[in-house]
């Protein structure tokens, strides 16, 4: 059975179909709308600025070391004689103060024997003077026998000093520290035999400190005897310390590939033999654009920073100079009467619409 509508039916059931077909539309050109404004509200990025200025700074060379005692004024401990320990009183790296006991020495037989012997050559010849001198008054020693007889006399005399001198003339002899400082080494042990001139302690006056140092050997020719450095512990503990460069080697160092500097320490330093040091060697002045540390960006391409140009950032390529501190030195093309952007700069791309925020 075939049923028929009549047009206004027809276009009555169409009515709500194509009502919602327009609003469907209207919406999405709204929408679309919407879009189009948003970049335009969220392409623009808060940011604080500083303005550039032209400062003098520091060139520097950074180095790494250590302290250690100064060669010139560090020294080795040993006797003249022989002998073996007897006791030992300090240990290395142990602080001492002058004319403290170091070691205990039993001198050796062979040395208290030269001692005696000398001895007895200073008797035989103050003898032999006093006899000569009584033949003489009795005409019966000539004045030729009386001067040898004084000679003998002063010759022993001085074998004796020089006996005294190198030690061993004591059952038990106590070896102590020439002045106040640190006992940096010790050779021998407890029981232990040695023989003349062998090296028994080291030892380190105070206030006798230097940096031993490395820096790049490109870096070589911008260094010089004299220059003012910083310098402090790499543990981040104790005040920084100003030294002044004495020695800049001129030949690599085969283990650590770097060209050795030493250092002066002042005479307060406190820093332990050894102690791990980072230096800044200021090796000249210069003068270039003072910037916040934190709008300087470093990429594949080098350093860079930003500045405002109307309301865009624009990206300005620079070289760091003098990076220590806040702030920093750099070259570049700079404008001096654009600000540069110092907060924000991780969000920006060149040409990028920036404001100012508030602070």
């Amino acid at each position: 059975m075939t049923m028929s509508r009549s047009p206004s039916r027809l276009l009555l059931l169409a009515s709500p179909l194509l009502l919602a077909t327009l609003l469907v539309a209207c919406g999405g050109s709204t929408s679309g709308d919407d879009d189009d404004a948003a970049p335009s509200a969220k392409g623009v990025v808060a940011v604080q600025t500083a303005m550039p200025a032209r400062a003098d700074f520091h060139a520097t060379v950074e180095a790494w070391g250590h302290a250690a005692a100064d060669p010139s004024r560090a020294r080795t401990l040993s006797l003249g004689h022989g002998g073996q320990v007897d006791a030992l009183d300090v240990a290395p790296g142990q602080h001492v103060k002058r004319g403290q006991a170091l070691l205990a020495i039993a001198p050796d037989p062979a040395a208290r024997a030269a001692v005696a012997q000398a001895q007895s050559a200073l008797t035989l010849a103050k003898n032999e003077l006093e006899r000569t001198r009584q033949l003489a008054a009795q005409r019966l020693a000539t004045q030729s026998q009386l001067a040898t007889a004084r000679r003998n006399l002063a010759d022993a005399e001085a074998a004796l000093r020089a006996q005294r001198a190198l030690g061993g003339g004591a059952a038990r002899e106590t070896l102590t520290a020439p002045a106040e400082g640190v006992v940096t080494s010790i050779a021998v042990a407890r029981g232990e035999r040695f023989a003349a001139n062998a090296p028994l302690l080291g030892f380190a006056p105070d206030h006798a400190l230097v940096a031993e140092l490395g820096v790049p050997p490109p870096e070589g020719p911008r260094l010089k005897p004299g220059q003012t450095v910083q310098l402090d512990s790499v543990y981040g503990d104790g005040k920084a310390l100003t030294g002044t460069v004495t020695v800049v080697g001129q030949a690599v160092d085969p283990q650590s590939r770097l060209l050795p500097v030493r250092v002066r320490l002042p005479a307060d330093a406190t820093l332990a033999d050894g102690t791990a040091v980072h230096a800044r060697i200021q090796v000249s002045d210069i003068r270039a654009w003072s910037v916040p540390r934190a709008a300087v960006l470093h990429d594949d391409h080098g350093d860079y920073l930003f500045q405002v140009e109307g309301d865009k950032a624009h990206r300005v390529d620079v070289r760091l100079r003098s990076g220590d501190g806040d702030p920093v030195g750099v070259e570049g093309p700079l404008d001096a009467k654009a600000k540069v952007i110092v907060q924000g700069v991780y969000e920006l791309a060149d040409g990028d619409r920036v404001r100012e925020a508030a602070k």
